[in-house]
């Protein structure tokens, strides 16, 4: 018998003991293990164990309550959907996603690779770092992932099965809640106005009936349309990152829904990096960003039409003008989800630190009104936009009006 025969909340000593129990592959030193948690995430507990022969492993483990919020009751079993999913998303694009080493359904955990060598995104770009292979290799995993899970390539049945095995109701719940509702009306009274700006959000977001119209066409896409296996999630704090190498983790949002929902998270919080670095006035930050937002675009089209003509297996989805039309819906999608993505972190209970950290008051007013007006454009006119040149000129458009 084990404690870690019944469920309980780990301890950074549980988690020492823990990793000795499940991972013994490592050949642990069990005299110099030592265990700290790490990750600010809003929902589960992140823990690293190492030792003295440079050994590691993370040990993640799911609460039954978000952190963010004790009215958030969650199932669970998410930890289970997501150490699947990386197993999956490994074998659709190896080399970005971190190894599973094990998962415990008694204790809602998971073991898996540790990534020390990498950084938090977010963390790096607060610190205005450059990538220049981050485009290349974001959408490379964009693309094999997303298409890969779709009904044009696969068997139907197939695919049919895996919608069925990743159903995530609860964490769907939430995004439906703090994406597509609460940053439109604040019907539950928990969104994170910046004061400065509150008669700017009551007259761009609580009272535009248009838009309105726009984002509830959206939230039932979301909650119907089962088209690709997407992150769900995949924002700069879900992406480990060095010079060489691009990792995503945390896809405990994973489900079937519209693939462009991944496309624009990413394209949103690259547009919150450029805030940042606009205000610090760090130039050649943000011309980075800029090229970054155009070739993610580009380039994740361009590889998903690759792949879409090299793999496609339905006989109608082989159809010219059928292709075309598939791949300007997915345009449109991101386009739309960029702008629910830039809104929601803005206004709603889950602020991004790009935007929060921005010590000058009247600099952050200016980012944030500048995110808002290019959230609109991007939810309202999403059908217009074709390229990635498209987006950038969004944001620039935005600025223009938020100056004039």
């Amino acid at each position: 018998m084990s404690k870690f025969d019944t469920y309980f909340l780990m301890t950074t000593e549980d988690a020492v003991e823990y990793a000795k129990l499940k991972v013994p592959q490592m050949d642990w030193d069990a005299e110099s293990m030592e265990c700290k948690e790490i990750g600010d995430g809003n929902l589960n507990y992140v823990f690293k164990v190492t030792d003295g022969r440079n050994h590691s492993v993370i040990i993640k483990q799911a609460g039954g309550v978000a952190r963010i919020s004790e009215d958030m009751k969650l199932d669970t079993d998410r930890n289970r959907i997501e150490s699947e999913i990386l197993v999956l998303q490994g074998k659709l694009a190896p080399g970005y996603v971190p190894e599973i080493y094990f998962y415990d359904t008694v204790m809602s955990a998971c073991g898996m690779q540790d990534l020390s060598d990498h950084e938090i995104m977010r963390t790096a770009m607060l610190e205005h770092k450059i990538f220049p292979k981050f485009a290349d290799q974001i959408s490379t995993f964009m693309a094999q992932v997303l298409m890969g899970t779709t009904d044009v390539v696969m068997d139907h049945q197939e695919k049919k099965d895996l919608q069925r095995k990743f159903i995530n109701p609860e964490l769907c719940d939430i995004s439906e809640a703090l994406v597509y509702t609460e940053p439109y009306n604040d019907e539950m009274h928990r969104n994170n106005v910046f004061d400065p700006i509150a008669d700017f959000v009551k007259e761009k977001l609580y009272e535009d009936e248009e838009l309105h119209c726009e984002v509830a066409k959206l939230k039932m896409d979301f909650m119907t349309r089962a088209q690709s296996l997407i992150h769900g999630d995949l924002h700069t704090g879900s992406i480990f990152i060095n010079e060489e190498s691009t990792m995503v983790f945390d896809p405990e949002f994973c489900f079937y829904g519209p693939m462009g929902y991944d496309i624009g998270n990413v394209i949103a919080n690259m547009i919150f990096a450029w805030a940042n670095g606009d205000v610090y006035g760090n130039s050649e930050f943000c011309a980075w960003v800029e090229e970054v937002i155009t070739d993610v675009v580009d380039l994740t089209m361009k590889k998903l039409r690759a792949y879409y003509e090299e793999h496609v297996t339905d006989t109608m989805c082989k159809n010219e003008a059928y292709k075309n039309y598939y791949m300007d819906t997915i345009l449109a999608d991101t386009s739309a989800v960029t702008g629910l993505e830039l809104i929601r972190r803005i206004v709603g209970m889950a602020n991004v630190k790009d935007i929060t950290s921005i010590e000058d008051k009247e600099k952050r007013a200016r980012a944030e009104k500048i995110c808002i007006i290019a959230a609109i454009d991007f939810i309202k006119n999403r059908e217009a936009k074709k390229c990635g040149k498209c987006f950038l000129n969004t944001l620039k458009d935005a600025i223009t009006a938020v100056d004039a």
